[in-house]
């Protein structure tokens, strides 16, 4: 991946859940919600503090988290949609 993030960001691509169909209804794709889970591609160093040193971070390359619906700035790399994210607009990592 040619992107490397800066500060406490992260770029996350979105995995989306198995489509599952109950009583034969079909959702077209412009009508179905965007998934809000996703896996880490990259991290960046963490957030400069005050004191001039860095706050880890709590995620890692390969860690599948969740993130709020709105929550970033979606990018297109090499043909694939990705999301720039604040490490404070990460809900929670999925063991």
């Amino acid at each position: 991946m040619a992107l490397r993030p800066l500060s406490d960001n992260v770029v996350v691509k979105r995995i989306d859940p198995e489509e599952e169909m109950s009583g034969g209804i079909i959702i077209p794709d412009t009508a179905k919600e965007k998934p809000s889970e996703g896996e880490v591609l990259a991290v960046g160093p963490g957030k400069l503090m005050d004191n001039g040193e860095r706050r880890p971070m709590a995620v890692q390359v390969g860690n599948r988290v969740l993130f709020g619906k709105y929550a970033g700035t979606e990018v297109t790399l090499d043909g694939d949609d990705l999301l720039i994210l604040r490490e404070a607009d990460l809900h929670g990592i999925i063991e």
